[in-house]
């Protein structure tokens, strides 16, 4: 049976040049980078090295780079670590949080958790009906109490792209006139490998991503932070991560998330125009589909995360019934997907909960290609169909 893989915003396949970079850390070079030995100092001057590759990535100092094993621990890390420390040096004061309706849960429940507390503060400004958030609206949120403003650049369900770089010139614009700063946070997971992610040029104070959404292994993630950012860490142990993350680094993993950085520098614009031309031949054949409407602004979103809605059709079935015929693609968020609540995302683009459940998201990769996508436009039509033939007849 011919396998499609239309899932690559939820993971993707680990590319062999990453892998072969990682095996030597695996059984030879497997040393503690803590430890002064040779067999150590091996380990940490390798990974030192890969922290000035992601640095200059990201147009960054190497210091301001924390390895992590996740986007979703860098996140915590980040928001937690920030309003533990102004929680202590503010006292008097509950701190303020602004972030989307949209975020990754990773976000929102994070923010949600720190509201529960009463740590700080939280409002989640509304979108429009692409998904994106209003500048005016960012703007007339902040008070004098708000520390932290997070919003992701790509969003994950949808694809759409939030203005982070207006953003970051209205905080910059903003903090002119504060005696305490605000720090601008952008979860970057779904960005990374496809847009601009230079952390001056966005006006960033913080950045989070993930590897395995980048060709690299599932378990490393990484956190910008950029200097004299106060942070409280949330792991206790040891020194490592300039005292930010305690634990012995993963350092084959580590490498494994450089290499994959280095190969969006030297591939980036090819991979991402492919996967552009992709990306409207599958919304031109798909949405010959009666009762199939596009999710978002194409010219607004990211090139490789398309997401429909299926009249009549719920989206779980669709997910099944197209991977029995060797297709992948998901129903929503795949890191909330075994839940039966409707997408908080959909729900937040003015979307009813009867046509949430019918949505449908592809996500395309450096592997798919125009044969991949003439594949699911035979396919889809005829499992639609299906699926609505044994629907109960209302």
């Amino acid at each position: 049976m011919k396998t499609i893989y239309l899932d690559n915003a939820a993971t993707t396949q680990v590319r062999k040049e990453v892998l072969s970079v990682m095996k030597p850390y695996f059984s030879e070079i497997y040393g503690n980078p803590s430890e002064p030995h040779s067999m150590g100092r091996k380990a940490w001057i390798r990974m030192e090295k890969a922290r000035e590759e992601i640095a200059d990535f990201l147009h960054s100092k190497p210091d301001e780079i924390v390895f992590t094993s996740s986007a979703t621990e860098s996140i915590n890390l980040f928001l937690k670590g920030l309003i533990e420390s102004i929680k202590v040096q503010e006292k008097s004061t509950r701190p303020h949080i602004i972030t989307s309706s949209v975020e990754h849960k990773a976000v929102i429940n994070t923010c949600l958790y720190l509201s529960n507390k009463k740590l700080a503060e939280v409002s989640f400004l509304p979108v429009n009906r692409d998904g994106q958030i209003s500048l005016l609206d960012i703007e007339r949120a902040i008070t004098k109490e708000t520390v932290i403003i997070s919003i992701m650049y790509v969003n994950n369900e949808v694809g759409t792209i939030q203005p982070i770089d207006k953003v970051g010139r209205l905080v910059k614009k903003v903090n002119k006139k504060r005696s305490v700063p605000i720090y601008f946070h952008t979860d970057a997971t779904q960005a990374i490998g496809h847009l601009d992610c230079n952390v001056n040029r966005l006006g960033v104070d913080s950045l989070s991503f993930s590897g395995h959404k980048i060709y690299a292994p599932k378990g490393i993630g990484a956190l910008y932070v950029r200097s004299n950012t106060p942070l409280v860490k949330q792991l206790y142990g040891g020194f490592q991560e300039n005292g930010l993350r305690a634990g012995t680094e993963n350092v084959a993993y580590i490498i494994g998330l450089a290499k994959a950085i280095g190969m969006i520098t030297k591939t980036s614009g090819s991979d991402t125009n492919k996967i552009s031309k992709l990306k409207k031949r599958l919304i031109k054949n798909v949405s010959k589909v009666v009762g199939v409407k596009l999710l978002g602004n194409p010219k607004t979103s990211a090139p490789h995360i398309i997401s429909f809605l299926v009249k009549g059709v719920e989206g779980e079935s669709l997910v099944l019934y197209l991977s029995e015929r060797g297709i992948y693609a998901s129903s929503g968020s795949a890191c909330s997907s075994s839940t039966l609540e409707p997408s908080h995302v959909l729900t937040a683009m003015g979307i009813i909960r009867e046509d949430v459940h019918g949505s449908i998201r592809f996500s395309l990769g450096r592997n798919n290609s125009d044969k991949d996508i003439d594949y699911l436009s035979c396919v889809f039509p005829e499992v639609v169909e299906d699926l609505r033939n044994m629907a109960p007849k209302k």
